[in-house]
């Protein structure tokens, strides 16, 4: 299977979902596309993976390639490609679907829990991952749910944290992904955004918590093996 991931900036990587691909002996590819480079065509790839990023959706005039980066994703869509969205990725496939993304009433930073759904619990995506787990949270907007799409998590600060479309376009708003590597670099470059507030953690805590990141891990790669299972089923 060939992976192609968009990454925003330098300081965020596809973390442990590299892993997870590497070790299913799976082909992995970037775009980066802070640098110039342009989507492929769909055709080059079988999974796509949008990763998370400090800029907003709607931040065009500073970032011209989101254009280009959102073009790419619905063509995905549209060619019933896998796709999975983190964070910015998870609101730029929202978008793409034709939900509305705008900022959230609280921002939420840090290490938080995460609740399944009533429908998560039935789901064959999420059945088998905890009804409650810990993930690392580093935002300020927020999706709404598109047509069509699975509600499965959210959490105290953040109504829609996690959904399924057509149970092959999965998107996350919080990171399973992060290592202890990733959160230094956003704690380094977004330092600007940490001050005092109800779901907004100090750097220190930020850092403390990596005793989360096993525990993310394995709800993460549960989530991508059950894809991956189910869209194969669906391909056949």
């Amino acid at each position: 299977m060939r992976v192609r991931w968009f990454q925003h900036v330098p300081f965020e990587t596809l973390g442990r979902i590299e892993e997870w691909a590497e070790n299913k002996g799976h082909v992995v590819e970037c775009t980066r596309l802070f640098a110039g480079q342009s989507p492929p065509e769909v055709d080059a790839y079988d999974w796509l993976v949008v990763m998370g990023g400090p800029m907003n959706i709607y931040d065009h005039q500073a970032h011209s390639w989101l254009e280009r980066e959102k073009r790419g994703i619905a063509n995905a869509i549209e060619r019933g490609k896998v796709v999975v969205g983190v964070c910015l990725g998870a609101q730029l496939v929202a978008d793409a679907l034709g939900a509305k993304v705008h900022p959230n009433a609280l921002k939420e930073i840090g290490w938080f829990p995460v609740m399944l759904t009533a429908e998560a619990k039935d789901h064959a995506l999420t059945n088998a991952i905890p009804h409650r787990f810990t993930a690392f949270h580093w935002h300020g907007d927020t999706f709404d749910l598109p047509d069509r799409a699975v509600h499965l998590a959210a959490s105290e600060a953040c109504a829609n944290q996690m959904f399924v479309y057509d149970n092959r376009v999965l998107c996350l708003q919080f990171h399973l992904e992060m290592t202890e590597r990733g959160i230094s670099g956003l704690i380094e470059n977004c330092r600007n955004e940490i001050v005092a507030d109800q779901y907004l953690q100090s750097a220190d805590a930020m850092l403390e918590g990596k005793s989360h990141l096993q525990g993310g891990y394995a709800v993460l790669d549960c989530l991508l093996d059950r894809l991956e299972t189910i869209t194969q089923s669906q391909s056949r």
